[in-house]
């Protein structure tokens, strides 16, 4: 990944772009949160322990929110925090939590990734059971930039074209693929959403759209369960 892709889009850079968005996106959240009694439970769905960290969240401030990470493998297994428990699990069926367990359930660029749209589906339809509230965002399929490979219109492209692409360069947040098998899985790993679509899935949501020079990036939707 150059040095320009970097400093714009990595949000591990606390002055990117990405970074900004996402504080911004997060003080949605945490608006959300301050109407909510004490001793809050949170469902993060494919979240990071860093993830949390970066965003200042885990301080005395927030001592009485618990927090638990829902992942299909573990991927921080060296970070602790007394405010965070990390749960393998699958976000299309959660059957480690019952129905209302969560005050929230917080999803951030995950839904793209499960699947199809009846994958999609299943995981929006568990957001709702687990949680009382919820607050998943996706990309938009519509906006120029592709997120992932941070290439003008990859989402349109022919399948074969994309292969190509992934087999002979490094698009974005990943390295040039030797194998154009695994080129074709990790292309099809992504299904982007239109506002259309993602508002079927959480057919009573309210909506906020996150707008860069006046085009959508990316969807959040937000509310109470049905």
């Amino acid at each position: 990944m150059t040095k320009l892709i970097r400093n714009v889009y990595d949000t591990n850079l606390t002055d990117s772009w990405a970074s900004r968005l996402r504080k911004k996106r997060f003080s949605l959240f945490t608006s959300i949160l301050d109407s909510l009694p004490s001793d809050i439970k949170i469902l993060d769905v494919g979240g990071t322990v860093s993830f949390w960290e970066n965003l200042g969240f885990l301080n005395e401030e927030n001592k009485d929110v618990e927090i638990t990470l829902l992942n299909i493998k573990f991927t921080e297994t060296s970070s602790t925090h007394p405010q965070i428990n990390q749960v393998v699990g699958d976000a299309t069926n959660m059957v480690n939590f019952q129905s209302d367990e969560f005050d929230i359930v917080f999803s951030n660029s995950v839904i793209e990734h499960v699947g199809d749209y009846d994958e999609q589906y299943q995981m929006a339809t568990e957001v709702m059971r687990v949680g009382k509230r919820y607050f998943v965002q996706t990309p938009n399929l519509f906006f120029p930039i592709e997120p992932h490979f941070v290439f003008p219109l990859f989402q349109f492209l022919p399948i074969n074209l994309q292969i190509w692409l992934l087999t002979n360069f490094a698009l974005g947040w990943y390295d040039k693929v030797s194998d154009k098998q695994l080129a074709r899985r990790i292309a099809n790993s992504i299904k982007l959403l239109s506002k259309r679509k993602f508002l079927n899935l959480f057919p009573e949501a309210q909506l906020y759209e996150e707008k860069v020079f006046g085009l959508t990036k990316s969807f959040i939707v937000y509310g109470e369960s049905p």
